[in-house]
C-alpha cells in the first residue's frame, strides 16, 4: 500500500518565494517609467513557409512606447513594404507571404521600444525558413555480401531545417527489427555487425521526417542479398574448372573492430546544458557486446542513459562536471578492444546576476550589476537606450566599472534604459534594465482586506507589495498590538512579505502592513486563517479478488469543517473507467462483478482548496488458471508413459500443482479418475500404468482460487493384457449361521484385472486339523458360502485372482471362524463388595471358552433397587445394565442409592447374543448424607421473632439424626452479619426464633443430617416487622399513571432501602391467570417506567414491589393501580363519510330492491326465472331450490366438499350453529356424533335425512350469506 501526502502550503510558499521575492521591481503603470520588453520571439526563429510570419515584440511603459525595427542592422521601414504590418499599440510584425517567397524575409531582426524616458531593445531575432527538400533521385543496385561480413546501409538524407528524424521501415511501413547486431547510428545509417542469411530482403527503406512541416521523405528501397559460402563455392567452381575455392563451408569468426569512432581514441566537445551523445559502433563475429565507463569519475545517476542496445551513451543537461575521459569496451569470445573519448565542456554565456530595474529618488545612489559566466569567459558590453554607452552623453553621476554601473546622486530627468550584452564565441545574452528617477509617496499594491488561508504547521506568507520612491520601509502589526512583528516565528522579506515559519491556530487574525518613506505613509489590512490539515484516517487496503466478486476500497477522511472537500478516485493515475460497476460513495469505492481489466492501483484523493491527501492500494484480480494445452505422450512402454503439456494462463495466482486424470474407455468409459499430481513448476509427469486398459489422459491446473477446466484429452494409449498383479483385498471369513462359513472379499476393479476372464479361486481348510485346501473357482463375485461347518471353528481362507492370461500371486492366508451360537453357561462364584453408599464392586469366575460358542464380547451385569431400607421409600426402581467388554472378572456399579437393597445377576454374551444369567444376589448400601429438606418457609413474622417450618428430605438416605439451622443479619448494603447456628432434633418440623432485631432482614441456611453427615443446604430470607410503637411510613406512595406516545407511564415515590424494585402488571378479570403470571419489569433505580406493548382497550392491575437481594421475597409492595389502555383512534378518515362509499351502498341497496321486486312479480304470476329453470334441470338431491315463502336461495352443496361461504360460521354440514359455549357438536349432529381422543369431532355430516331436515329447520345457509352480503 502506497501513501502520499502533499500540502498546498508548501506549494504556496514555493510559488511566493519564486514569484514575489524573485521578481524585478514593478512600477505601477500610472507612473512615468521607461519601456520594458514584455514579449519577444525566440532568437533562432524557424518559420513555416506556408504561413504568415509573425515576429513578436511587446513592451510597456508610461507613456506607452513606440516601436521600430532593424533588419540585418539597417532600419526596416515598414511603411515601404505593403506586405508588412505592425499591430496597433504593439511592435509585433505580421508579414503576409501570399504571393511571396518566405525566404525573402529571412534575416536578423531587432525591435526597439521607445518613449521620452528611454529605449529598450529586443534580442537579435534570426528568421529562417524551414526546409524539407526531396531526396535526390538515385538508382540503388542490389548489395551482395557474404554471410558473416559487416555492412553499412547509408541513408544520407537531404539537409533540412531543422534536421530530419531518421528511421528505417519496410514497404509495409513496419519498422525493421533492430538488435545488438543490427541497429541505427546517430547519423541515420543502418549498421550490421555481421549479416545473416535471413537479412536478405528487397525493402530496406530509409525515411526522413521533417518535424516543422510534418512531412516525410522516402529513400529508394535497397535490396540486400546475403550469400553463404556454399553459394560462393558454386560460383567460383564454375569459373575455376569445378575446383572448390573455399575448402570449408563455415563462416570465419572475427575479432571486434570499431567502425565509429575509428582508432583507439577521439575527442568530443559539448556545450553546457545540451545533450551529450557518445556513439560506439563495432563489427565482429560473434556480435560484440559493448559497455561504457568513465575513467575520471562516475556517471551522473539521473541524467545518464545507455540506449540503442548499449551503443549510445546519453547525458542530458550537461554540466562542467561531465567533462573527462569516457571508455567504450567491445568484446566477443575472441578478443576485447577499447576506445577512449575525451569530452570537453564549453559554455555559451549564462547569467550569474541579471540586471534589475532601479527606481531612485532624486539625489539617491544605486547600481546595475550584470554578471555572466561561460567558457570561454564572456565579454560584457553596456549600452544606454540602445546606443553603446561609450557613445552616450557623459554623466558625472554615472560610472561604469566592468560588469557594474554605479550611480551617485541621480537627478530628475536622468531616467534611461540600459542594455547589458554578455557574449562569447558560442552565443550572447542581452538584458534591459531601466533607471527611473521618481519622487512618490508610498502605496500598498496588495488588495485590501485580502484573506490568506493556510494549513496548520505550514508556512504562511502574507504579501505586502508596495511602491514608493524612496523605497518604503515595511513594518507589520497583528490585531491591536502596538509592537512590530519581528524575530521568531516571523521573518520579514525585502519585498515586504511577512513569513510565519510554522503557522498555528493562534496565528489566525488580522494583520496590518505599514509602508513608510520620507514622503508619507500607507497601510493595508489582511487576514490569516489557519485551517486543520486534511488527513486520510482509514486508508484503502490491498485487495485480492476473484473474478465476478465485489470489492470495496474504504477511504475515510478528516478535514477542516470550513473547507469543502472533493473526493476523487483514480485508477493507475488516470480516471476511473466509465462503467456503472464502479460506485463511488462519500468514503468508499465499490467495484461490482470484478473483471481482470479492473486490476491495478486505485488512489483515493481528498482535495480541498488548500491541501490534499491521498492513499493508494492495489487490486489483484485472480481466477482459476486456464486449462493446460498440447498434451503429448512420449517414452511409451508397456507399463508406463511420459505425459507433457503446456500450462495455461495463471491469472496472477501461481499454479500450485497439476492433477493428472485418466479414463478407461474399455472398462469405465466416460468416468475420470485421479491418477497422480505434480508440482506446479513441472510440465511433465511419468505415469505408471496397468495392463489391459485403454487410457486417455487429461490435466487440470490448481491455484489458490481453484481448479481449472480440464484440458482436452490426450490420444488413447492401450496397454496389453497380463496375469493379475494382485489378489482381492479385504478377505474375511465368518459365519452367518452356526453351521456355515461366509468367505467375503473386495473384487478387483477393471483396472486391476489386467485382462479378460477375471475369476477367483476360493480356498479354505479347518485350522490345525486339515492339511489340504478345499478350493472352488467362482466368477467375478465378492463372496462364497461354505455350509455344514462345526459351530465356531477356526478356518484358514484365501482368495486368488485368475484371468485368461494367468493366475495372480500367492494369496495371503486369513483366519476366520464359522458361525456362532448362544453361550450355554452362566458365570460362577459371583460375589459383591460394597465400597460405600453409592459404589459396589462385583466379582465372578469367567466361563470356560468352549461354553461361549463364539467371540467373547464381555459380561453384562443387571441390577436394580429392590427397595429402600427406610420405611418412607419402599418403591422399586427399574432394572439397570452395565456391560464390561472383554474377558473381565470384576466390575464397578456406580451411582447407587444409599441405604437401599439391590439385586443383581451376571451373564456372558458373544456376537450371537447373551447366555443364561447367574442366580440373583442381593446387597445393601449403607447410609449416606440426606438430600435437601423438601421445603423451608417463614409462617409467622413478629416484631422480634420468626417461625420457620420445613419438610423432611425426600431422599433421607438413612436415619435422620437432626437438622442444622444457621442464620445471619443482612443490612441495606447487602453486607452479611455473624452467623448463628442452631441444632434441631429430627422429629421437629418447625421452630420459632425469639429475640430477633425488629425491622431487620435475616438470611437462613437449613439442611438435614444422618449419621454420615449433613446434606445440601437450602436458604430463605425474611424480615421482622417494624416496631409497633414507632410504625414506619409505607415504602411506596403517590403511585400514578398517564398515557404517552410510547406506552403507559407509571410513576411513584419510594423511600425503602432495597434496590431491587419492579413494576408488575396483569390483565384485569382474566381468571385463567394466577399469581405467577404477573409480568414484571426491572426499573433500575428510577421512580418512573413506561410499560410498552399493552393491548389497546384492556384494563390492567399494576403494582410496584421491592424484593430482597436474591429477587425472591417481596419486602415492600404498593397499592394496586387500575389502568386502562385507550383504543387508539384510526388515523384514516371515517369510511362512512367518504363519497365513494356512500355511492356504493346506494347502488347495492338499489340492486337489492330490484331483486325483491322481481321476486315478488314471479311469485304472484307463478312463473319461473332462469335460476329456477337451472335448478329444475338438476337431479342432484343435494341441490336445494329457492324457497318461495321468503325469497331466499336454497343451499347449493357439493357432495365432496362442503365449504362454508367466506366470512360465515356455517359448519360443514350446512347448519348455522348458535354461538354458545354450552352447546356441543353432538347437538348439531342429531346425537350421533363422536369425539376422537384429541377432541376432534367425527360425527356423520351427511347421509341421513333426519340430519338434513334438522339442518333445514335451522336458519338456512343462504340467509347467512345474504346477511353477510348486506
Amino acid at each position: 500500500m502506497e501513501r502520499t501526502r502533499t500540502r498546498a502550503g508548501a506549494a504556496v510558499f514555493l510559488m511566493l518565494i519564486l514569484g514575489h521575492l524573485g521578481n524585478a521591481l514593478e512600477v505601477p503603470l500610472d507612473l512615468a517609467q521607461p519601456p520594458t520588453i514584455t514579449q519577444q520571439s525566440p532568437k533562432d526563429y524557424i518559420i513555416d513557409p506556408r504561413e504568415n510570419i509573425v515576429i513578436h515584440c511587446e513592451a510597456k511603459g508610461k507613456p506607452h512606447p513606440s516601436f521600430s525595427w532593424t533588419r540585418n542592422g539597417i532600419h526596416f521601414d515598414i511603411d515601404q513594404d505593403p506586405k508588412v504590418t505592425m499591430r496597433p499599440r504593439s511592435g509585433t510584425l505580421v508579414v503576409d507571404i501570399s504571393g511571396e517567397k518566405a525566404e525573402t524575409y529571412e534575416g536578423v531582426y531587432q525591435c526597439t521600444a521607445r518613449n521620452k524616458h528611454g529605449a529598450a531593445v529586443s534580442n537579435n531575432i534570426v528568421i529562417r525558413q524551414s526546409r524539407s527538400p526531396l531526396w535526390s533521385k538515385e538508382r540503388n543496385e542490389p548489395i551482395r555480401v557474404q554471410e558473416g561480413e559487416a555492412l553499412v546501409l547509408h541513408c544520407r538524407p537531404p539537409a533540412g531545417l531543422p534536421p530530419p528524424i531518421i528511421f528505417w521501415m519496410d514497404v509495409n511501413f513496419q519498422r525493421l527489427p533492430q538488435s545488438s547486431r543490427v541497429f541505427q547510428a546517430l547519423n541515420g545509417d543502418l549498421y550490421f555487425s555481421n549479416v545473416l542469411k535471413e537479412d536478405s530482403r528487397n525493402d530496406y527503406i530509409c525515411y526522413a521526417r521533417f518535424p516543422h512541416t510534418q512531412t516525410i521523405q522516402q529513400k529508394q528501397p535497397i535490396t540486400l542479398l546475403v550469400l553463404n559460402l556454399d553459394a560462393v563455392n558454386e560460383t567460383v567452381a564454375a569459373l575455376f574448372n569445378e575446383t572448390d575455392f573455399f575448402s570449408d563451408g563455415s563462416v570465419e569468426e572475427r575479432k571486434p573492430t570499431f567502425l565509429i569512432p575509428s582508432g583507439s581514441s577521439s575527442s568530443k566537445m559539448v556545450l553546457r546544458g545540451q545533450v551529450l551523445e557518445l556513439e560506439c559502433i563495432t563489427e565482429g563475429l560473434p556480435t560484440p557486446e559493448v559497455s561504457w565507463s568513465k575513467l575520471s569519475g562516475e556517471f551522473p545517476d539521473k541524467r545518464t542513459s545507455i540506449v540503442t542496445f548499449q551503443k549510445i551513451l546519453r547525458i542530458v543537461n550537461v554540466s562542467d562536471a561531465d567533462a573527462g575521459e569516457y571508455r567504450c569496451t567491445a568484446h566477443n569470445r575472441l578478443a576485447s578492444i577499447h576506445h577512449t573519448i575525451r569530452v570537453t565542456v564549453k559554455a555559451a554565456p549564462y547569467w550569474i546576476t541579471t540586471p534589475r530595474n532601479l527606481v531612485l529618488a532624486p539625489r539617491e545612489k544605486g547600481q546595475l550589476i550584470c554578471r555572466a559566466s561561460g567558457t570561454p569567459k564572456p565579454t560584457i558590453n553596456w549600452a544606454m537606450n540602445g546606443i553603446p554607452i561609450e557613445n552616450s552623453p557623459e554623466d558625472s553621476n554615472r560610472k561604469v566599472e566592468g560588469d557594474t554601473i554605479i550611480f551617485e546622486e541621480v537627478q530628475t530627468g536622468s531616467s534611461a534604459v540600459y542594455q547589458c550584452n554578455a557574449s562569447n564565441e558560442y552565443g550572447y545574452l542581452l538584458s534591459n534594465a531601466f533607471v527611473n528617477v521618481l519622487s512618490e509617496t508610498p502605496r500598498v499594491l496588495t488588495p485590501a482586506n485580502q484573506v490568506y488561508q493556510v494549513i496548520r504547521n505550514n508556512h504562511a506568507l502574507l504579501d505586502c507589495s508596495s511602491f514608493g520612491s524612496p523605497i518604503p520601509k515595511i513594518t507589520w502589526f497583528k490585531d491591536s498590538q502596538s509592537s512590530t512583528l519581528e524575530g521568531d516565528p516571523y521573518l520579514l522579506h525585502e519585498n515586504g512579505t511577512l513569513e510565519i515559519y510554522v503557522a498555528q491556530a493562534f496565528n489566525s487574525g488580522k494583520y496590518i502592513c505599514v509602508a513608510r518613506n520620507t514622503l508619507g505613509i500607507a497601510e493595508n489590512h489582511v487576514y490569516l486563517e489557519v485551517k486543520e490539515p486534511t488527513r486520510i484516517l482509514k486508508q484503502p487496503k490491498y485487495k485480492v479478488a476473484q473474478r465476478n466478486m465485489n470489492v470495496v476500497f474504504e477511504c475515510k477522511v478528516k478535514h477542516d469543517p470550513t473547507l469543502i472537500p472533493i473526493m476523487i478516485w483514480l485508477k493507475d493515475n488516470g480516471e476511473l473507467p466509465d462503467d456503472e460497476r464502479f460506485l463511488v460513495d462519500s468514503d468508499s469505492l465499490t467495484i461490482t462483478d470484478v473483471t481482470e481489466n479492473d486490476a491495478g492501483t486505485y488512489t483515493c484523493i481528498m482535495n480541498t482548496t488548500l491541501d490534499h491527501d491521498s492513499a493508494s492500494a492495489e487490486l489483484t484480480v485472480v481466477e482459476q488458471p486456464d486449462p493446460p494445452t498440447d498434451l503429448e505422450l512420449t517414452d511409451m512402454k508397456p507399463r508406463s508413459v511420459q505425459l507433457t503439456w503446456i500450462p495455461g494462463d495463471e491469472h496472477k495466482s501461481p499454479i500450485h500443482k497439476f492433477v493428472i486424470q485418466y479414463t478407461d474407455s474399455l472398462h469405465d468409459h466416460g468416468h475420470w479418475h485421479n491418477l497422480t499430481h505434480v508440482p506446479g513448476s513441472k510440465t511433465t509427469a511419468h505415469l505408471e500404468l496397468s495392463p489391459y486398459v485403454h487410457y486417455s489422459f487429461r490435466v487440470l491446473a490448481l491455484n489458490a482460487v481453484g481448479l481449472s477446466d480440464p484440458s482436452n484429452p490426450s490420444h488413447m494409449y492401450k496397454t496389453n493384457p497380463a496375469a493379475p498383479d494382485e489378489n482381492p483385498s479385504g478377505v474375511k471369513g465368518f459365519g452367518t449361521e452356526r453351521d456355515n462359513l461366509m468367505i467375503l472379499w473386495k473384487p478387483l476393479s477393471g483396472l486391476q484385472a489386467n485382462g479378460p476372464g477375471l475369476q477367483y479361486k476360493v480356498m479354505w481348510r479347518q485350522k490345525d486339523v486339515d492339511k489340504n485346501w478345499t478350493s472352488v473357482t467362482v466368477a467375478n463375485v465378492s463372496k462364497f458360502m461354505v455350509s455344514g461347518t462345526p459351530t465356531f471353528t477356526p478356518y484358514e481362507v484365501k482368495v486368488q485372482a485368475i484371468n485368461n492370461n494367468g493366475i495372480g500371486p500367492d494369496p495371503a492366508v486369513v483366519t476366520g471362524h464359522s458361525g456362532e451360537d448362544l453361550p450355554v453357561q452362566a458365570p460362577d462364584s459371583v460375589q459383591v463388595l460394597v465400597l460405600n453408599s453409592t459404589l459396589a464392586e462385583v466379582h465372578w469366575e469367567p466361563v470356560p471358552p468352549k461354553t461361549v460358542r463364539g467371540h467373547l464380547k464381555g459380561y453384562k451385569v443387571s441390577y436394580w433397587r429392590e427397595r429402600s431400607l427406610h420405611k418412607h421409600n419402599p418403591h422399586r426402581v427399574e432394572q439397570q445394565f452395565l456391560s464390561f467388554s472383554g474377558n473381565k472378572s470384576h466390575g464397578m456399579l456406580p451411582g447407587l442409592q444409599p441405604y437401599s437393597l439391590y439385586l443383581f445377576n451376571i451373564r456372558v454374551y458373544n456376537g450371537k447374543g447373551e447366555g443364561p444369567a447367574s442366580s440373583n444376589l442381593q446387597f445393601e448400601t449403607p447410609e449416606g448424607v440426606p438430600g435437601p429438606p423438601s421445603f423451608l418457609r417463614i409462617t409467622n413474622s413478629n416484631l422480634n421473632n420468626l417461625t420457620l417450618e420445613w419438610g423432611p428430605p425426600n431422599d433421607r438416605n438413612g436415619h435422620l439424626t437432626g437438622y442444622i439451622l444457621k442464620y445471619q443479619q443482612v443490612n441495606n448494603s447487602n453486607e452479611l452479619g455473624p452467623i448463628e447456628e442452631l441444632a434441631l432434633p429430627a422429629n421437629k418440623t418447625s421452630v420459632t426464633l425469639p429475640n430477633l432485631k425488629y425491622s431487620t432482614r435475616y438470611k437462613f441456611y437449613f439442611n438435614a443430617k444422618t449419621g454420615q453427615g449433613a446434606g445440601p443446604v437450602i436458604t430463605e430470607e425474611a424480615i421482622t416487622i417494624m416496631d409497633e410503637v414507632h410504625p414506619a411510613a409505607p415504602a411506596f406512595g403517590n403511585v400514578s399513571s398517564s398515557v404517552g406516545e410510547d406506552g403507559m407511564l407509571i410513576s411513584w415515590e419510594y423511600w425503602g432501602a432495597e434496590k431491587h424494585v419492579y413494576v408488575e402488571y396483569i390483565i384485569k378479570n382474566d381468571n385463567t391467570l394466577g399469581e405467577e403470571d404477573w409480568q414484571k419489569e426491572y426499573v433500575n433505580g428510577s421512580q418512573a417506567y413506561v410499560l410498552k406493548g399493552l393491548k389497546e382497550g384492556l384494563s390492567y392491575r399494576v403494582r410496584v414491589v421491592a424484593k430482597g437481594h436474591d429477587d425472591q421475597a417481596v419486602l415492600h409492595q404498593s397499592e394496586e393501580l387500575l389502568v386502562t389502555v385507550p383504543a387508539m383512534p384510526s388515523r384514516q378518515a371515517d369510511i362512512a363519510t367518504q363519497g365513494w362509499f356512500i355511492g356504493l351502498m346506494c347502488a347495492i341497496a338499489l340492486l337489492i330492491l330490484v331483486l325483491l321486486i322481481i321476486c315478488f312479480i314471479k311469485r304472484n304470476k307463478g312463473g319461473k326465472y332462469p335460476v329456477k329453470e337451472k335448478e329444475d334441470a338438476h337431479t342432484d338431491p343435494e341441490f336445494q331450490p329457492m324457497k318461495e315463502d321468503d325469497c331466499t336461495f336454497g343451499e347449493y352443496s357439493d357432495t365432496e366438499d362442503h365449504k362454508p361461504l367466506k366470512g360465515s360460521r356455517t359448519p360443514s354440514n350446512g347448519t348455522v350453529h348458535r354461538d354458545s359455549s354450552d352447546e356441543s357438536l353432538v347437538d348439531y349432529a342429531g346425537g350421533d356424533g363422536q369425539f376422537n381422543e384429541d377432541g376432534s369431532f367425527i360425527g356423520q355430516y351427511s347421509g341421513k335425512s333426519s340430519i338434513r331436515e334438522t339442518a333445514e329447520a335451522h336458519s338456512p345457509v343462504n340467509t347467512t350469506a345474504m346477511n353477510s352480503f348486506v
